[in-house]
């Protein structure tokens, strides 16, 4: 099957279940010879997960998948290529909807159509349906995915919060439905915590361009890794701020510890990398909404290894390291970013400035950064 023979593929995602049926009922009446694809994977505790196909006149088939490993996403990935593939095989579709349910992230079923789709699959798009009215409440959610009746799996310890804003950050392309109960400020915050995405109303015609326009899974994949993530810059719009905190000094991990109940709730969202004087070779992520923050070891500092691990890097990495290069650091640095309605910038800089080393600590160096307390052991070594 030649190239111009793919089928194309756009997924749409989000946790606001009624914005992602309006983009998916949309894209089906823009497009001729579309179809739509969706699990159901509410259906789950029966043992089974509902597949339906449908085009813009309504149901065109019904299905089921039986659970694999007791994982309701795991059926998803095994049934979905070969759906798709008998889609492609009939000659007749002109493009693929795939509806994800509504905790399932759309890297991971990018991931799958990319990596066992060819030839006869092409992911053009990525989209994630929003109502701006929700965007806050839901990143303001700390509740877990079970609570709420969302979990794909019986080990799925997501929150709400955490998915949604992944969700969000994944897509190139952010379909936002009419709300009448949205603001400004709702707006301002979902244009400041994904800038890079292309926005456009859920109902306009530029949504179908869009979703054809191809998709690059992994430079999708680079701008989601905390070492080369395309983090947002410094805003401030109708009452919404966005904060660049940029040090090299390292923090002084027992003061940081301390402090992050405070600095977790400071803004509805947070990320990016950081180091702590007591783990100078780790690259740390920090990864915190609704009111929780994920902190992990994604590995070490380009400026710890040899010369030779550099070729092996991605050049997004290299590049994103040469940015933030320090004569002594390398590329080690603080670079979080905190977006939020009523930001205190003043105060939750001088918060973070304070979880620094000192003068006095940080002359004493490594050898003596590695006597400090190691506040993090119990989040990042949990086994020990």
């Amino acid at each position: 099957m030649g190239r111009r023979d793919r089928l194309p593929v756009v997924i749409v995602g989000g946790l606001h279940s009624e914005a992602r049926r309006e983009v998916v009922r949309g894209l089906l009446d823009a497009v001729p010879s579309s179809v739509a694809l969706h699990h159901d994977l509410g259906t789950a505790p029966s043992g089974t997960v509902t597949r339906t196909v449908r085009d813009a006149s309504g149901e065109l088939g019904r299905g089921e998948a039986p659970l694999v490993n007791d994982c309701a996403c795991c059926a998803l990935r095994e049934d979905l290529v070969p759906e798709l593939e008998r889609l492609a095989g009939d000659g007749l579709t002109r493009l693929a909807v795939v509806e994800l349910w509504d905790s399932v992230e759309p890297q991971a079923m990018a991931d799958v159509v990319a990596a066992h789709g060819a030839p006869a699959l092409q992911l053009t798009g990525v989209v994630t349906a929003v109502d701006p009215a929700l965007v806050l409440p839901y990143l303001g959610n700390g509740d877990d995915l079970a609570e709420a009746g969302l979990a794909a799996a019986a080990s799925d310890q997501r929150t709400v919060a955490d998915t949604w804003a992944r969700q969000l950050e994944y897509a190139s392309v952010v379909a936002v439905t009419e709300s009448p109960e949205a603001d400004e400020e709702d707006r301002a915050l979902l244009a400041q915590l994904h800038p890079t995405a292309q926005q456009v109303p859920a109902r306009s015609t530029e949504l179908a361009r869009l979703v054809l326009a191809g998709f690059d899974v992994e430079a999708a994949r680079t701008a989601q890794h905390p070492a080369s993530a395309r983090l947002p810059q410094e805003a401030e719009e109708a009452g919404v701020g966005t904060l660049v905190w940029h040090r090299h000094r390292p923090f002084h991990p027992q003061r940081l510890y301390d402090a992050l109940e405070d600095l977790c709730c400071a803004a509805a969202r947070s990320r990016g990398r950081f180091w702590l004087a007591d783990r100078p070779d780790t690259l740390l992520s920090w990864d915190a909404a609704g009111g929780a923050l994920g902190v992990d070891d994604c590995g070490p500092w380009l400026h710890s290894l040899p010369d030779a691990a550099w070729e092996l890097m991605p050049p997004e990495r290299r590049a994103a390291a040469a940015m933030d290069w320090h004569p002594e650091h390398g590329d080690r640095c603080q670079h979080l970013v905190f977006t939020s309605p009523a930001l205190d910038r003043e105060g939750l800089t001088a918060l973070l400035d304070s979880c620094l080393l000192t003068d006095a600590e940080y002359r004493a160096g490594p050898a003596g950064w590695s006597r400090l307390p190691a506040a993090f052991d119990p989040l990042l070594d949990p086994a020990r």
